[in-house]
């Protein structure tokens, strides 16, 4: 049996004070996608110490009994429909699922405390007690729920902070988050004050916070460093504050490619958790806060099978190895997307284990360099925002910038064979300075075998402020290098590089000189994590697939004659995919040779919102009505989650529509129209969650007014409305913005996106570009019937050599001469959007540095492709 810790006598004051305030009722809703019972989800606003908090409780399987609890928290800036479908997924999988919106987020009110211990932490507490009163939840002891927590980064701090304050906690699976948030910020005294206030932005401004915290990120932003009251206060709100009493069963996931929590704050986790003698994991992933892939169904598998473990009490469960890294294997050749490998050890290796010793070279015993005034041209690592840089980084392109003078550098010899890192490399330095405090940062590059390119891994750098540096010996510091995991191939160098200043960080002001030199025996101590093996590589598809399709298709020739009337089977490898349509074919009435669609092929993913786009003409409509099922196609398939589509199937139930236009009673309500039509399906009127679909569509009071009062844009909403009745997983939109004014279409985007944040997806046909590049994730081009282009807008709109850059601040046009004049640049325009740059010889990371040089108050570069330039390309080409 559990204890239970003792609480404040706030805490035990606004227990009793906890009460439902509002969306009491329980309703039910199936589960978007994926096999097993129909999830139910009941809604509530809590009342928490005068706070609303906004909440979402998810089961399965009515009559099942009691089974263990899972609280799934968001991460900073989101809300609690970001972890909908892991818990709907874990609901199915036989838990008690409670999310919620942490305070200042989503619906919740409240002010953002950064998880303070008497604030959100109480919360959480909160909702224990709520859990432990359900009769679906299974108990250790009265008041004593049995419950995990797991969340990403905001959210991953708050499973750990929850089980350190609220013993009731059995098991934890905490996602990129921090054990010391001051460490985070202020690592080693130095202030990363672009990560900071990206905070402060996602949060909604100063104002949203906790008035100490936005006082103390005032102070802290004013003076350039933290204080030691910062540091305390932001120490408090961490995991690390009650280390000593996590002593739960932990899955650590950290990402490799993460500036804003690195490496090091998993392993402070594990090893705190470990000394307090509980199971613990650590999974290192390819992605992290600065982009990449975050593996979210491996992970959230992984999370399961640990949650199977310790709180289903099933031994049995394969929870995996006590450390995992993903490591690149290679390119795949179908897509040439990176292959993903796992590296794996039956124990966790921390930081420097394995170290080998690589002596260092330098040109000269000790090295002089200079910190410019107003630190000023800064050096480039890591760019919070611009995720594609690190992730660059992982493809070998160098794109860090360093300035002559303002760094030091030392490298070893060329390696005599290939060298995997993983961990933390450390060099000691003796740090000289015309000041008492030198702020430095240092950072180890691959340095390919002619010299010419250098790589820094996931763009990282660790700052290190170093004290007594003014005196006549200066200060000897360890210095320890950024966390990778990162191969070094033969006949390359590592080069260990300390930078008076960073971009992304505050360095001092002032001017500064700086002597550096290598002390003891001048080598680099590299951790190679000897016991970490990585896995085989799997064999090509084609050496099973070619075998396996041989015989599939022999059979199909067999029984294609036999069963050309009967539908097809249902696929279950494409069970979880919204809608795949291969080889679709559909001639013009009374033609032998003309085609309305021909040999059209794509897929779309859950979440996705897909826009369909062609000239009139293109087969965009002939496509969604055979989508529908309302016409037949002359050959090719379509399957909606594996099933295929004909007139009247069953699967047809799970889509919406919204293609002509709906027909309203104009003296009827708008609901009085819903329920109506709702009622002509034949289908019960709890499955059609009609308050959720109003909710999305956004229609307010006009709701319970005559239609014949609706102005166009309120039927259009009205319309959507009723396509989302019952709350398809996949809802077609035609042309949905036609005969709209700009505010009208633009709050008919917002309907789109937050349709499909829930994990649902949406198919758009529209004639205007500029908002399907705004409101889509993927698009879909067609021309005469034929597929020109599918893919990601992002991918469709890219590749130009023409860059957008934008500005804190107008761009003037002297600035945009000048950038003009650059080497290696054709042209520089001043638009309404910022600085078109057009590249002309020039590299995107040597105009980055020129635009730093310049003391240009960069936001963002980036490709300026517009999708109308894209789709005419397209289209013109397949018209010549």
């Amino acid at each position: 049996m559990k204890l239970r810790i003792p609480r404040s006598r706030a805490l035990a004051g606004a227990a009793a004070a906890f009460a439902v305030l509002l969306g009491g009722g329980t309703w039910t809703a199936t589960a978007s996608g994926g096999d097993g019972p129909a999830v139910h989800r009941e809604e509530r606003i809590m009342s928490m110490d005068g706070v609303r908090i906004d909440t979402s409780f998810f089961t399965a399987g009515a009559g099942s009994g009691r089974r263990p609890a899972v609280l799934l928290g968001h991460g900073f800036g989101g809300s609690k429909r970001d972890v909908r479908a892991q818990a709907e997924q874990l609901a199915r999988d036989g838990y008690a699922v409670l999310t919620w919106s942490a305070r200042g987020f989503g619906k919740s009110t409240g002010k953002i405390g950064l998880n303070d211990p008497d604030g959100e932490v109480a919360d959480v507490s909160r909702l224990i007690d709520w859990l432990a009163k359900r009769p679906e939840v299974r108990l250790d002891a009265e008041g004593d729920p049995r419950v995990g927590v797991s969340g990403s980064s905001y959210g991953g701090a708050i499973s750990l902070l929850a089980a350190g304050h609220d013993q009731r906690v059995d098991a934890v699976a905490p996602q990129i988050t921090y054990w010391n948030l001051a460490d985070a910020l202020f690592p080693d005294g130095v202030f990363k004050k672009l990560w900071a206030g990206l905070f402060i932005n996602t949060g909604g401004g100063c104002d949203r916070f906790e008035k100490r915290l936005c006082e103390m990120y005032e102070r802290v932003a004013v003076a350039g460093q933290p204080d030691a009251a910062a540091r305390d206060l932001l120490a408090s709100h961490s995991p690390s504050a009650v280390g000593d009493r996590i002593k739960v069963p932990a899955l650590v996931v950290q990402g490799q490619n993460d500036s804003l929590f690195p490496l090091d704050h998993a392993d402070a986790i594990a090893k705190a958790v470990a000394g307090n003698g509980a199971p613990v994991a650590v999974d290192w992933i390819a992605g992290g806060h600065d982009g990449g892939d975050r593996e979210k169904a491996r992970v959230e598998g992984r999370i399961t099978d640990w949650f199977d473990r310790y709180l289903k009490d099933e031994k049995g469960t394969d929870t995996g190895p006590a450390f995992r890294v993903t490591r690149t294997g290679g390119i795949d050749s179908t897509d040439g997307a990176a292959r993903l490998r796992g590296a794996t050890g039956d124990r966790y290796p921390g930081l420097e284990a394995g170290q080998r010793r690589l002596k260092l070279v330098a040109g000269r015993p000790e090295q002089h360099f200079a910190s410019p005034a107003g630190a000023n041209p800064p050096a480039i690592s890591a760019v919070p925002g611009v995720g594609a840089l690190s992730q660059l980084s992982g493809l070998g392109m160098g794109l860090s910038l360093d300035f002559p003078g303002q760094n030091a550098s030392f490298q070893t010899a060329r390696l005599t064979s290939d060298l995997r890192v993983t961990g933390s490399p450390t060099v000691r330095v003796t740090v000289k300075s015309d000041r008492d405090d030198a702020v430095l940062f240092g950072k180890v590059y691959d340095v390919s075998a002619d010299g010419e390119r250098k790589v820094l891994p996931s763009q990282l750098v660790a700052p290190v402020r170093v004290t007594g540096a003014g005196g006549k010996a200066g200060a000897t510091v360890d210095l320890r290098l950024p966390a990778i995991d990162h191969e070094v191939r033969a006949g390359h160098r590592l080069r260990v590089v300390l930078a008076a200043t960073d971009l992304a960080y505050a360095s001092p002001a002032e001017p500064a000189a700086y002597t550096v030199s290598l002390q003891g025996d001048g080598t680099l101590a590299v951790p190679t994590a000897p016991g970490v093996r990585t896995e085989a590589a799997p064999l090509p598809w084609w050496v099973w697939g070619l075998p396996a399709i041989g015989v599939v298709l022999a059979a199909a020739l067999l029984l294609t004659a036999r069963r050309r009337s009967a539908a097809p089977a249902p696929d279950p490898a494409l069970a979880e995919v919204p809608l795949q349509i291969t080889d679709l074919t559909k001639k013009y009435a009374r033609s032998a040779d003309r085609y309305a669609v021909r040999d059209l092929s794509f897929r779309v993913e859950k979440g996705q919102v897909l826009g369909l786009l062609g000239p009139n003409g293109a087969g965009k409509t002939t496509t969604l009505r055979m989508l529908m099922g309302l016409i037949t196609p002359d050959g090719g398939e379509i399957r909606v989650f594996g099933h295929a589509i004909r007139p009247g199937a069953p699967v047809l139930s799970r889509v919406g529509s919204f293609v002509e236009g709906a027909g309203f009673l104009p003296h009827l309500t708008g609901r009085a129209n819903l329920e109506l039509y709702w009622r002509a399906t034949g289908r019960p009127a709890e499955d059609s969650r009609t308050e959720e679909a109003l909710e999305i569509a956004g229609l307010g009071d006009a709701l319970d007014r005559a239609v014949r009062t609706y102005s166009q844009g309120m039927r259009q909403r009205l319309a959507i409305a009723q396509a989302m009745l019952g709350m398809p997983d996949l809802l077609i939109l035609d042309e949905p913005t036609n005969g709209l004014d700009p505010p009208q279409i633009r709050e008919m985007r917002d309907v789109m996106i937050r349709y499909a944040a829930a994990g649902r997806t949406v198919i758009v046909s529209s004639h205007l570009l500029s908002e399907v590049e705004q409101s889509c994730t993927h698009l879909v081009v067609m021309d005469r019937g034929r597929l020109m282009r599918a893919g990601p807008v992002a991918e469709i709109t890219g590749g130009t050599d023409t860059l957008l850059v934008t500005t804190d601040g107008e761009v003037t046009e002297a600035l945009a001469e000048k950038v003009g004049s650059l080497p290696g640049i054709g042209s520089a325009v001043r638009t309404d959007e910022g600085l078109l740059v057009r590249l002309d010889g020039a590299s995107p990371s040597a105009l980055i540095g020129e635009l730093v040089r310049l003391d240009v108050p960069l936001t963002g570069v980036g490709p300026n492709r517009r999708l109308e330039d894209a789709f005419l390309t397209l289209i013109g080409g397949s018209r010549a």
